[in-house]
């Protein structure tokens, strides 16, 4: 069938002249917006693990059940010119739940930036992934062009990873995951052009196969999300061959024997991981996911989640003002601009199916694929992979991919006006990330720093609860904001109160209890000081507080900062 969206220059396989150009631009403007205000907003709880485990350092190494300075508490932020890649990797698996490739990469990369007042860079560790981030607007004309053979489609694509707010959003997390969506990218890629060989009859080529095997052994070795990824092209390819089978035309000869070997290769990549990955199905890392006791409306909250994050790698505007008013009205306009946005598209994707099947139909079935995926482990395994929308970036290609395949139908209808009011509305999405009223941090600690500061007399006692190094995390990022905003006042002191998992012997708590060690610390402190206490377990709290009213010391705020519950206390002598 001809394809009526392509011209001359849409032919060629390397774009040329004022194509190339416009590229640029778009991978200039998606540069600007991923590198503005990098290090504006506070780092938080998962930013700290990375700077840590990055630099070859260890949590364990700061001190618990016992009270500390802040230079104690953040000397895991001093860079450590004698450890090496290994101790990137021993620390990491040991510490943490996450393959080590992306922090192996940042730690050499954060060898090219000098230390800031003595702790690691943060726009140096911010600035990988962002660049990562920007890697991804070329690598979104690639396989736009891969996909649809046509420069609109292709240029569209780029344009909406640059403005997308959703990837402005990932792109300046000190996370992985802008290295593995250039990752699913490229297994796109390989999934694009092995089903155009399938269709033909053909065998995918040896290289294509070893290119995809190394491709997704890359993937997983950056972070084991993209699994979900490539069980989405497998249930793909397996839709593909059940189709075939249904039209008498499936032959499992090279060719889907050459996938079948992709798929063992792809899954030895994965193998190597599995003794890292004992035991994190209930560790105290990933229980934070895990929601058992829904009812009602709650039902309800992981589809909602699902489709905000599918919204916001186009739009987003300021769901997280503070005025309430402004809020809810944006929330409604997203909606509106979803249901107007399903209603263009529906209609570009299906002039696109009629000139390129062999791109919408396998992009279709990975996001789709991706999505009953995501909603089989939150129902079924009660693992709310929804919750942090972060983890969609697993879908976010093929999304941005299709996306553009049903634009560059409409432009070619027309519809011009459709697809630059889209892209206006992703560029102000995307400033609405940086103004900070949207895809805030899932931490405030720069709130809590201020709270505190706007709200003692005296010398500062910060405990919080300790479990993992996410709760060291936490308190890092009061310290972190303490020095940034406030370098001229007292520093606070710090306490992490440690708590093993739950055993048979504490069948009537949920954790063991922190007030021996807590208390402990209060009495030797001099008096009078302003105690803060955060993340205490509810069924803990009322014991402590009166143990701690024993000690003369009386509960002045009981509230709530963003990924922080608090309570203040003032101790008088």
């Amino acid at each position: 069938m001809t394809d009526r969206f392509s011209t001359n220059s849409t032919a060629k396989l390397v774009p040329e002249g004022r194509s190339l150009l416009w590229l640029l631009a778009w991978t200039l403007l998606g540069l600007a917006l991923r590198f503005a205000h990098l290090t504006d907003k506070a780092p938080w709880t998962d930013e700290f693990s990375t700077m840590v485990f990055s630099l070859g350092n260890s949590f364990r190494t700061v001190p618990l059940d016992r009270v500390i300075s802040l230079a104690e508490l953040m000397q895991p932020m001093v860079p450590n010119p004698n450890a090496g890649a290994g101790d990137v990797v021993q620390n990491l698996l040991s510490e943490s739940n996450h393959p080590p490739l992306y922090f192996v990469l940042t730690h050499l990369w954060l060898r090219l930036f000098s230390p800031d007042g003595g702790y690691v860079s943060l726009w140096g560790v911010r600035s990988l992934s962002a660049l990562f981030g920007t890697l991804t607007i070329p690598a979104a004309f690639g396989l736009g062009w891969l996909a649809f053979r046509n420069g609109r489609a292709a240029h569209l694509a780029a344009l909406l990873m640059a403005v997308s707010p959703f990837g402005v959003y990932l792109a300046q997390e000190a996370r992985h995951y802008t290295l593995p969506v250039l990752w699913v990218m490229a297994s796109l890629a390989c999934l694009l052009a092995t089903v155009r060989a399938l269709q033909t009859g053909k065998a995918p080529a040896l290289w294509l196969c070893g290119a995809w095997i190394l491709v997704n052994g890359l993937g997983l070795a950056t972070h084991y999300f993209v699994a979900i990824a490539l069980a989405a092209e497998a249930m793909t390819l397996a839709g593909l061959a059940l189709y075939q089978l249904r039209q008498g035309k499936f032959r499992l000869g090279a060719g889907w024997g050459r996938v079948l070997a992709v798929g063992m290769g792809t899954l030895l990549s994965g193998l190597v991981w599995l003794p890292a990955l004992q035991g994190t199905q209930e560790s105290e890392l990933t229980r934070w996911i895990v929601r058992r006791d829904r009812a009602g409306l709650a039902w309800l909250a992981p589809i909602a989640q699902l489709l905000g994050g599918l919204v916001s790698m186009l739009y987003l505007l300021p769901v997280q003002a503070k005025s309430q008013v402004i809020a809810y009205a944006s929330v409604l306009a997203l909606v509106g601009l979803a249901l107007w946005t399903i209603a263009k598209l529906t209609a570009g994707l299906r002039l696109q199916a009629q000139n390129a099947p062999d791109a919408v139909l396998p992009l279709g079935g990975v996001v789709l694929s991706a999505i009953a995926l995501f909603l089989l482990i939150t129902y079924g395994f009660q693992r709310d992979l929804t919750v942090a929308f972060r983890y969609q970036f697993v879908v976010y290609p093929a999304v941005i991919v299709l996306v553009a395949g049903g634009l560059a139908a409409l432009w070619q209808r027309g519809k011009r006006r459709v697809i630059l009011l889209v892209a206006l509305l992703g560029l102000l999405g995307s400033l609405t990330v940086l103004a900070n009223l949207g895809f805030q941090k899932t931490h405030r600690p720069d709130l809590l720093a201020q709270r505190i500061r706007e709200n003692t007399r005296f010398p500062v006692l910060v405990a919080i609860a300790h479990r993992t190094h996410g709760q060291t995390g936490r308190l890092m990022g009061v310290a972190w904001a303490w020095r940034s905003q406030f370098p001229d006042q007292p520093e606070p002191r710090f306490l992490l109160a440690h708590q093993e998992p739950p055993t048979a012997a504490l069948a009537l708590a949920s954790r063991s209890d922190i007030a021996p060690s807590l208390l402990s610390a209060v009495a030797t402190q001099p008096r009078p000081m302003d105690l803060w206490l955060l993340n205490i377990e509810i069924s803990q709290r009322p014991a402590l507080l009166r143990e701690l009213a024993q000690q003369n010391c009386t509960v002045l705020d009981d509230g709530t900062e963003d990924g922080y519950r608090l309570h203040h206390l003032r101790c008088q002598g």
